[in-house]
């Protein structure tokens, strides 16, 4: 009913993570709940991967494939072992209880139901194992209006008002360009875990973590959302424009796009002044933010003429070292090989395996590489 998984474990001689000694089973598939355990392992938790007979699907999402694998599913599966496990049988039910006796934290994102279904809903194991935090990553939660309906990333985006304000005004709406809610959903499941880990040192108990998609989706609503209670007005798509402030956008240059984003007036006085016309500042439609954001089309007029003759990427470095925010528009391959990407460690190259690395720094306690994403083969019918 169950069969290892290859993984190889490239350190195990690692320091011990800020997260050592913390045991999990996941049982969550494609991206939220992946992510979130992968957070946990790359800080030290020792994460138990518990794939269905069919695997994780999204080891079939590509090209590109990297040694038979996803890069997809490469790209959030590390520092976890794998085992497939077939609950629907009594034995794989079995077996998953035996491995709950000393684990943590158990993570899952199965429909509404089904666990309950096979006598492992949260109301069940908190008898059998109290001090055991349950974390179910769904659509929209068990119960209300959409309750047990299941959820997507793109969905949720278009359902909870993120699509209506992402997009050029005159254009449809757009959804995101990655997975947004599935990553921040998996953020949030994280903080929820290490705050039920918390809690258990002074109650001695585990407790239910109900993350959804929906709930996530909503959180990302600033400032539209504030804007809304503040105005009654519905928010409305700007582009790479900001609703709030100006200049806050993308401006053409001679060579690539440059983002200002110029938060006050003494930032805005700095930015005339390096690119060579002061008086800017000074202009009566241009005083204050509220006077920037009234006469925004002017402003960029302006300012596309001012940089016309600049480089965005030289241009971006020399605003910033006079306190101006600003930032080339670079592609993925362009930041991946930026200096101070390098500088930052976040690109993880190490025993073939190539990924994001950790963005949490900790200095005694560093984020490392353990385990490559396991391997899978398919069970045998039993």
């Amino acid at each position: 009913m169950w069969q290892s998984l290859s993984s190889s474990n490239p350190s195990s001689h690692s320091p011990r993570g800020a997260l050592s000694g913390i045991r999990v089973v996941d049982l969550s598939r494609v991206l939220g709940g992946p992510f979130c355990t992968q957070i946990l392992g790359d800080h030290g938790a020792e994460v138990l991967k518990l794939e269905p007979p069919s695997g994780d699907e999204t080891r079939h999402w590509g090209p590109p494939f990297e040694s038979g694998l996803a890069s997809y599913f490469v790209g959030v599966n590390r520092n976890k072992t794998g085992l497939t496990l077939d609950l629907s049988h009594a034995e794989g039910r079995q077996f998953l209880r035996s491995l709950l006796v000393d684990a943590d934290v158990i993570i899952e994102n199965f429909k509404t139901g089904t666990l309950e279904k096979w006598g492992l809903g949260y109301e069940t194991l908190k008898e059998e194992f109290p001090r055991l935090i349950h974390c179910r990553v769904s659509g929209f939660g068990a119960d209300g209006p959409l309750g047990g309906m299941p959820g997507y990333d793109a969905c949720a985006q278009a359902m909870c008002g993120l699509m209506s304000v992402n997009g050029e005004k005159e254009a449809p709406p757009t959804r995101v360009g990655l997975p947004v809610v599935d990553m921040v959903t998996g953020l949030n499941a994280t903080i929820a875990i290490l705050m039920a880990l918390q809690e258990r040192h002074q109650s001695h108990l585990g407790q239910f973590l109900d993350i959804t998609l929906f709930d996530c989706a909503i959180s990302l609503l600033h400032p539209h959302a504030a804007n809304y209670f503040g105005s009654g007005n519905i928010p409305q798509r700007s582009g790479n424009a900001h609703p709030n402030i100006a200049p806050y956008e993308t401006v053409s240059t001679a060579k690539g796009e440059l983002f200002l984003a110029i938060g006050n007036d003494r930032q805005f006085k700095q930015l005339a002044i390096e690119l060579g016309e002061p008086s800017l500042s000074q202009d009566p439609r241009f005083l204050t933010n509220a006077d920037r954001l009234a006469n925004r089309p002017a402003l960029h007029a302006c300012l596309k003429r001012l940089l016309n003759q600049s480089e965005a990427n030289t241009l971006a470095i020399k605003l910033l070292k006079a306190g101006v925010p600003a930032a080339p528009v670079l592609n993925v391959e362009e930041i991946l090989q930026h200096p101070h990407t390098e500088h930052r460690g976040m690109v993880l190259d190490k025993d073939g395996y190539r990924g994001i690395a950790s963005p949490v720094k900790l200095s005694r306690t560093p984020a490392q590489l353990r385990q490559l994403p396991p391997g899978f083969k398919a069970l045998s019918e039993t």
